[in-house]
């Protein structure tokens, strides 16, 4: 009898025991899928998404941020070649380092190309995929990668100045496109190459003037949906906080986008009123204005064949390296605009902390075919990656985030 009871109370120890363990796993699993870091956002451009490169960085959701390479000084422009390493520019340093990599990691980097004079602009032939195009301060060459050959001189820049950096594209109709900024904040050019883009046939041939009137189109991208040549423009500095306002452009041939007479939606600069209100009224517009001082440099287009949301579709990713000069510094970020409707979201912020510290300036952004995108931090020395993940990855990513913090 005895020993009946015995086994009774074991039984019933045992069911209550297996009830409170539901219990505890269930409110476990409740508080979880509470978490805001796990919780799904209704739209994009929240800053709800995993980072994962321990600096106080936000991203979108659905997104995750993490360290691709570092001790890389002045990273500035990005280029993937046709085996699928990548090619980064860093001016300060004279290099153009390549980096490459093994299984979606970057395995090993060199600075192949050296003792440069601010190299920056960087592009691959289409036709020729092996072939580099470099632009230094006073210079265009190219050079065939991975071989003993020197690199060839194309075109002679004009050099100098306040704005040294040359950025270059090859366009759909296969030629290749470099930008001049101005050699000073706000004047008229003497050097009519100043302030403009140039454009050239592949060997170099049949160099000349594009658009004028662009103070500092630092980097360009193809549109490619429309084959449009869309730019980045800087503002000119000392009028305020809030004037004037920074620019993206659709580079036309033959078209002047206003710079020095006139800004944004041809407002007339004050220096310039008597000439800026004749020469302005047939300029270009800005196709999108950015708040004045933002910085823009890299921009790129929404991959057309990737997992992406169908709500980044026909999406601009600008990066703004942020303000030297405003009261208040302001836009350290990655900043998206719907081309639908035109509004502006952050995709990822925090560059610039709430106490004033920086913590990197992106540069550049380059976005693969199958959508992983690439940013430059000419900063802190770093490449981050941004990759769109599903719900399985993103579960099993934050665990691992939650972990680091």
């Amino acid at each position: 009898m005895r020993k009946e009871i015995i086994a009774i109370i074991i039984v019933v120890l045992a069911i209550a025991a297996g009830i409170l363990i539901l219990i505890f796993l269930n409110d476990f699993n409740g508080s979880r899928q509470n978490s805001p870091s796990l919780s799904p956002s209704p739209s994009p451009g929240l800053n709800l998404g995993e980072n994962l490169t321990g600096l106080p960085l936000k991203i979108a959701d659905g997104f995750s941020i993490s360290i691709f390479a570092q001790n890389l000084k002045d990273a500035r422009d990005m280029a993937f070649d046709s085996m699928g390493n990548l090619w980064v520019s860093r001016p300060d340093e004279g290099v153009i380092t390549l980096i490459e990599i093994e299984n979606g990691r970057a395995a090993r980097q060199n600075d192949v190309l050296r003792n440069l004079n601010k190299p920056h602009g960087l592009a691959f032939d289409p036709d020729t995929p092996n072939l580099l195009y470099f632009a230094e301060e006073n210079k265009i060459s190219k050079i065939p990668l991975y071989s003993d050959a020197p690199p060839q001189k194309l075109v002679d820049l004009p050099s100098g100045g306040r704005h040294i950096t040359r950025s270059l594209i090859f366009g759909a109709d296969k030629r290749l496109y470099v930008s001049i900024g101005s050699s000073c904040d706000v004047c008229v050019e003497s050097d009519k190459r100043r302030g403009t883009i140039y454009s050239m046939n592949p060997d170099g041939s049949d160099f000349k003037e594009f658009a004028s009137g662009l103070r500092n189109s630092v980097f360009m991208a193809l549109n490619p949906e429309t084959e449009e040549i869309w730019a980045t423009e800087m503002g000119r500095d000392f009028l305020g906080d809030n004037l004037p306002p920074d620019e993206i452009n659709i580079i036309k041939s033959g078209k002047n986008y206003g710079w020095p007479y006139c800004y944004g939606q041809r407002i007339v600069d004050s220096r310039f009123e008597n000439t800026g209100e004749q020469i302005c009224p047939a300029t270009e517009k800005a196709r999108l204005e950015i708040p004045a001082h933002s910085a823009p440099l890299g921009l790129a287009f929404s991959p057309l064949n990737s997992n992406w949301p169908k709500e980044y579709r026909n999406s601009l990713f600008v990066a703004y390296h942020g303000s030297w000069n405003r009261n208040e510094p302001a836009d350290y970020k990655i900043a998206r605009f719907s081309l639908n409707g035109g509004e502006q979201t952050d995709f990822i912020s925090g560059w610039l902390g709430s106490d004033g510290k920086v913590y990197g300036r992106p540069a550049d952004i380059l976005i693969a075919d199958k959508g992983d995108a690439y940013i430059s931090d000419d900063y802190s020395g770093k490449i981050y990656q941004v990759r769109f993940i599903n719900q399985t990855e993103r579960t099993t990513n934050s665990v691992f985030f939650e972990k680091q913090s």
